[in-house]
Order: C-alpha cells, then sequence, then structure tokens
C-alpha cells in the first residue's frame, strides 16, 4: 500500500527532522535573547501539537484494537514470558498506554476539550481503568471533530 509514496515519504522525512531541529535552535536563540513571549508562544505551539500526536495515535490505535475480538489488557508493568502476549491484547494495551499519555498531557496543560479527564495509569491499573483512557480519547476526537457536537 505504501510502496508507490516510499521515495517522497524519504524526501519528507529528512526535511520534517530539519524543520523540528530549526524550530528548536530558534526556540535556543529566543530564549538566550530573553524573549520570554516568544519563548511561551514557541513552546505552547509545541505541547499543542504534541497534543495532537498523541490523540491521532491514541484513536487510530483504539480503532484497531475495537476491530480485534474482545479481550483483556497486558499486566502493568508487562513482563515478557515465553510466546509472547496476544496479539488482540497487545494492541488494547498500547491503545489505553497512549491514552493514558493524552490524559496526563491534558491534565499538566490544561488541554482538554470535554473535562473529565481519568488519571493516568500506574503500575497494577485494572481493566475499568484502561478502559476509562481510551473512552477519554474517543470524547477528545469527538468534540475535536465536532466542536458543535458537544
Amino acid at each position: 500500500m505504501y510502496g508507490e509514496h516510499l521515495v517522497r515519504i524519504g524526501q519528507l522525512i529528512p526535511a520534517l527532522l530539519y524543520s523540528q531541529v530549526m524550530d528548536r535552535r530558534d526556540l535556543a536563540a529566543a530564549h538566550e535573547r530573553g524573549d520570554r513571549d516568544r519563548v511561551l508562544a514557541d513552546v505552547g505551539l509545541q505541547a499543542m501539537e504534541c497534543r495532537d500526536d498523541l490523540l491521532e495515535t491514541a484513536v487510530v490505535l483504539d480503532v484497531l484494537a475495537l476491530c480485534r475480538p474482545p479481550g483483556g489488557y497486558l499486566p502493568l508493568p508487562y513482563q515478557e514470558e515465553p510466546g509472547g502476549p496476544d496479539e488482540a491484547d497487545e494492541l488494547r494495551t498500547d491503545a489505553s498506554s497512549v491514552a493514558s499519555d493524552l490524559a496526563e498531557h491534558d491534565l499538566r496543560n490544561g488541554t482538554s476539550l470535554t473535562g473529565d479527564i481519568p488519571p493516568p495509569l500506574q503500575d497494577g491499573c485494572t481493566e475499568a481503568e484502561r478502559d476509562a483512557v481510551r473512552a477519554y480519547a474517543r470524547r477528545e476526537w469527538r468534540a475535536r471533530e465536532d466542536p458543535k457536537g458537544q
């Protein structure tokens, strides 16, 4: 599916990396100049871009997990066992882990669109807690995609 686009993707990766390096260089220069407003604006923009990345990744993993047969999650912390984990359990676990990162980001930065942010996952978390962070990511996605539907 991606085969015909590999050359273009290969060209985009260095361009994106260069752009990120230049953004960070400009941010460091603004900090050295004491340009507090520029630093705060740039950091805020980077925080929102990070949130978008977390939200989009969480939703994609959640959709993939929802396409699998129902099941459980891997324990947190996970310890590798012979034969490896069930693929569907691993996918559900990854979806909840990224959704937890989103919840943690929103708690720290006040960027939630829907409120009612579940606590980020901790070692020994329950399946209900994992379900809650995934449901939170779905609510945030719907709110972002259809702000009038709130």
